[in-house]
């Protein structure tokens, strides 16, 4: 989990504590172009452009990324954001992670940093008994919905991936996103299946994430494409124990640079985590 529980009565409190125990606090082929028929037949069938839209992302390379996650679960709803940039090709994004505010209205914590790899999260300025200037490092199958809810920002590439499990896809219409014309889909994902399509990198997690991270095996999605078939907004509803889960994913500035390093074995902690 991403920080520690706190004490706290009230609304806000309530929430914390429930972000605390889902370990929030404890991350296609080119279509044709958009002028065309209403219905969206001109893009291809909906499930096929959907269920390509991971690969358009690769062949993207790299892009700026927002994330938000709303988590809500007893009349209490958290949000948590963050900011970053993600390298498709490599499988590597850096992202800077904002919590809620603690009971007292005051800023708990730093924005988190968050290391995304196809293999393990990384996370500095977690607290939880961890020195400010260590990383902690969790192996990504570890984790039971595969670093979809965990970290408290969905990793961008694993959102997508998760769409190659895309089934009963309908096209809702043609809107703009962030000034760009985009094409609305909105169906339903089916984990194993998207465990089964998933690129190496992301295959082992995503699989995890289909045997026992959710209550739900189908993900509903909204998904927003652009006329080359890449991402540019795509919310996901997750069922995680009592509590329901939407992330929202932006992504924007294809090709920017996206320099992600990995920390050195002897900047990550090797200690105990507080309520570990």
């Amino acid at each position: 989990m991403v920080l520690r529980r706190r004490r706290g009565r009230g609304r806000t409190g309530g929430a914390a504590a429930v972000v605390a125990a889902m370990g929030l606090m404890a991350v296609t082929a080119g279509c044709s172009n958009l002028g065309a028929a209403a219905d969206g037949r001109a893009a291809g069938d909906p499930g096929e452009v959907v269920r390509r839209s991971a690969d358009a992302l690769v062949r993207a390379g790299s892009s700026k990324a927002n994330t938000s996650m709303e988590m809500a679960s007893g009349g209490t709803r958290v949000t948590i954001r963050g900011k970053g940039v993600y390298d498709f090709r490599r499988q590597l994004g850096r992202f800077e992670v904002v919590l809620p505010p603690d009971p007292a209205g005051a800023d708990e914590h730093r924005p988190i940093t968050e290391l995304m790899t196809a293999g393990a999260l990384y996370m500095k300025n977690r607290g939880a008994g961890v020195p400010a200037d260590k990383w902690v490092r969790i192996e990504t199958r570890s984790l039971s919905d595969g670093n979809l809810v965990t970290g408290g920002a969905t990793d961008p590439l694993a959102a997508a991936e998760l769409l190659r499990g895309a089934r009963k896809v309908g096209f809702v219409g043609q809107e703009r996103v962030g000034g760009t014309e985009v094409r609305h889909y909105r169906g339903v994902a089916d984990l194993r299946a998207a465990a089964r399509a998933a690129s190496a990198g992301q295959r082992g997690a995503l699989g995890v994430a289909a045997a026992k991270g959710f209550s739900r095996r189908g993900v509903p999605f909204d998904v927003y494409l652009d006329d080359r078939g890449r991402v540019r907004k795509l919310r996901q509803q997750f069922t995680v124990a009592e509590a329901n889960v939407a992330s929202t994913t932006l992504l924007y500035d294809f090709g920017v640079p996206a320099k992600v390093r990995l920390p050195a074995d002897k900047d990550i902690f090797a200690g105990k985590i507080a309520g570990q």
